[in-house]
């Protein structure tokens, strides 16, 4: 992979865990200072429907977050764009919808059909 391809998804991802990070203190400070008092239960009630669904949301970006961090180890490993189950390279195609990934689009198939084909 040409170095300037590399440099372009290693700004992209940073940008990207930067955010992710900043939603998260967001969150954190969001849910600790807010005093909110509902004398009605159905307002309490989806308050907290509201809250789990923002937690859940938050826990996928966390999932996100370690894997971005494991793509920017494997930049400054020089082991980006190699799938890690066959060693042959991942296609710019593939690593622009899915920066993050560490197979090719081969391997990752054929895991997913694994995975099906054994009902996980």
């Amino acid at each position: 992979m040409k170095k300037k391809d590399v440099q372009y998804f290693k700004e992209l991802m940073e940008g990207r865990l930067e955010d992710l990070l900043g939603r998260a203190d967001d969150t954190v400070s969001d849910m600790t200072d807010s005093k909110e008092n509902f004398p009605d239960p159905t307002d309490r009630a989806s308050l907290e429907s509201d809250r789990n669904f923002l937690l859940r949301i938050r826990d996928r970006e966390s999932k996100l977050i370690n894997k971005i961090r494991q793509a920017l180890e494997r930049i400054e490993n020089d082991t980006f764009g190699i799938c890690e189950t066959c060693g042959e390279e991942i296609s710019i195609k593939r690593l622009k919808a899915r920066p993050v990934t560490s197979q090719c689009i081969d391997c990752k198939s054929k895991e997913e059909a694994l995975e099906k084909a054994l009902g996980l």
